[in-house]
């Protein structure tokens, strides 16, 4: 089983024991809500199935629901392929990055870091930290400096080195803050003109444990600079399992990675066909073991 799922396996099999094991309508309704789906994705989920589905019939929902999110390559075929990482504090972006450049680095590509939280000298000594473990040179300016000047120069950095990957950090940022959202907005900015206005990734880092109430948060994100992808973290410290559903039904935009742990290997691609199969396999085999 997938290991950011084992929690949420405990409490569909707590669910079940309470029900006598019966995979009914109703039963799957709590298991779906408690999983932290969203309500009128459980209703379309469980549109037109019998009181007693078979794993079958509930399996054909499910894939249905993720053709919707088929990923299309995200990176361009020209180098540097350019991502701008962005969530709110504490979400995981820092560790994220060093997860990416690992992944990277393992399929034999060259990495650039950019250190664009410059408002947090933490932030920017934790990249470095990781770039030394890593072998991966940081560009980084000081504390308080312009951080669209930051991802600039470190576009340009990695053009004149003929780099892979670059990977640039930014300042953790509520939904709200509308200084810091325009902010955002002229980091994006920054690096499409840095780009001459060629395609990079904008991925949104969110946090699993917050389940469902990340959401509104991701959107105003998705909506001022569009959102290419999503990386979940801490999915392993939770119950809600079933928040992929909701994050791909409200942005419409595929789910990349799934951090699973602090270390720099602990990141895995998302895998629809298999996350729905654990997932079934929490409703229908776990339970019974």
């Amino acid at each position: 089983m997938l290991h950011f799922l084992a929690k949420t396996a405990q409490n569909i099999a707590s669910i079940l024991r309470n029900s006598d094991n019966k995979v009914s309508k109703d039963v799957l309704e709590e298991i779906l809500i408690e999983s932290d789906i969203d309500y009128d994705i459980i209703e379309t989920l469980l549109d037109s199935l019998p009181t007693y589905p078979s794993r079958q019939q509930l399996e054909a929902k499910f894939m249905h629901f993720f053709k919707t999110s088929d990923s299309i390559p995200l990176n361009s075929n020209i180098l540097p392929c350019v991502e701008l990482i962005i969530g709110v504090n504490g979400a995981g972006k820092t560790t994220t990055i060093a997860k990416l450049a690992k992944l990277y680095q393992s399929q034999g590509k060259s990495v650039l870091l950019g250190a664009g939280d410059t408002f947090r000298a933490a932030a920017t000594q934790q990249l470095k930290l990781w770039g030394e473990k890593l072998n991966i040179p940081v560009i980084s300016s000081q504390q308080g400096s312009d951080p669209s000047a930051l991802a600039y120069d470190t576009i340009q950095s990695g053009i004149a080195k003929k780099v892979d990957h670059i990977i640039i950090d930014t300042a953790g940022r509520l939904h709200n803050q509308t200084n810091l959202q325009k902010e955002l907005e002229k980091i994006n900015r920054t690096c499409a003109k840095a780009l001459n206005n060629r395609f990079f990734s904008k991925i949104l880092i969110l946090d699993g444990t917050q389940g469902s109430s990340a959401l509104h948060q991701a959107k105003i994100f998705s909506q001022n600079i569009g959102v290419n992808g999503v990386i979940i973290t801490k999915l392993d410290g939770t119950s809600k399992g079933g928040v992929i559903f909701s994050i791909i039904h409200e942005l419409q935009i595929p789910v990349l990675y799934i951090g699973i742990g602090e270390k720099e290997d602990d990141l895995v691609a998302f895998d629809k066909t298999i996350y729905v199969q654990d997932l079934l396999d929490c409703i229908f085999i776990a339970n019974k073991e």
